[in-house]
């Protein structure tokens, strides 16, 4: 059975403090409030992991990730976290993949591969993200440039490897746009996606990938969301940082 998934991106905000007070923040609500079995992660700065572990001790449906890991294993490399490093303290998921990795810092799909790689090599399951912008929308096949980037970042795995990952699909259009992906369009792209993986490992496997939608996620969006049948749950970012916002969340889920 498919994991409910509800993981919470903060990308580079929060400062210490804030970061902890919200961190219990979440764990005293889900402990009050939430009735399932979801898994509750956290993706906080690399730097504050150590210490947000501290805070989920008591909370066994919560787990940490990885905002991003290095495709080295180690070596002269500034500046850079291995998965060796992140599973030393205790860290059981990545991002890997994220739009904003990809926009920003030009991360191609080998690159992504082989950080896919490395995470799995060290007992860290990968949350692999992908998505197409508007004017892929647009203009091309989006659901097939989706498809290949799955392809070419997973199609490598054997299939005991793929049932570590998760993939979070981020229609990147829908992101600080202004536009709004329907649950019909999310709902669209992840049954795509879920074909798409049960034609290289067969419908058994794909059926036990957790798929999680992560476009702009609020409380007020999660519950019709959640309901479609290949949405297992969702990457949340802003909405993560609010500790009544994305308890709703979860709730929802």
């Amino acid at each position: 059975m498919r994991k409910k998934i509800v993981a919470g991106n903060w990308k580079m905000n929060k400062l210490i403090d804030e970061a902890v007070a919200l961190t219990s923040e979440l764990v005293n609500m889900a402990n009050d409030e939430v009735q399932s079995d979801v898994k509750v992660i956290l993706c906080p700065p690399a730097i504050y992991l150590t210490t947000i572990s501290k805070y989920i001790e008591s909370a066994p449906n919560f787990s940490l990730a990885a905002q991003n890991c290095s495709d080295k294993a180690s070596g002269a490399f500034t500046g850079e976290i291995s998965a060796a490093m992140l599973k030393s303290i205790g860290v059981e998921y990545v991002l890997i993949g994220h739009s904003e990795r990809r926009q920003y810092f030009n991360e191609t799909n080998a690159l992504l591969a082989e950080k896919v790689n490395i995470a799995l090599e060290n007992g860290i399951s990968p949350i692999f993200c992908c998505g197409e912008s508007l004017d892929q929308r647009q203009n091309e096949d989006f659901i097939g440039f989706v498809k290949n980037q799955i392809s070419e970042s997973l199609f490598h795995l054997s299939a005991d490897q793929l049932l570590s990952v998760v993939i979070a699909y981020e229609p990147i259009w829908a992101i600080g746009t202004g536009l709004t992906a329907s649950a019909e369009q999310a709902q669209d792209m992840h049954a795509a996606l879920r074909s798409h993986l049960a034609g290289k490992y067969g419908s058994a496997i794909a059926e036990e990938i957790s798929i999680l939608y992560g476009g702009s996620v609020t409380a007020a969006s999660a519950e019709e969301l959640f309901a479609s049948p290949d949405i297992d749950g969702g990457l949340v970012g802003g909405a993560s940082l609010k500790s009544r916002e994305f308890t709703n969340i979860i709730k929802a889920r």
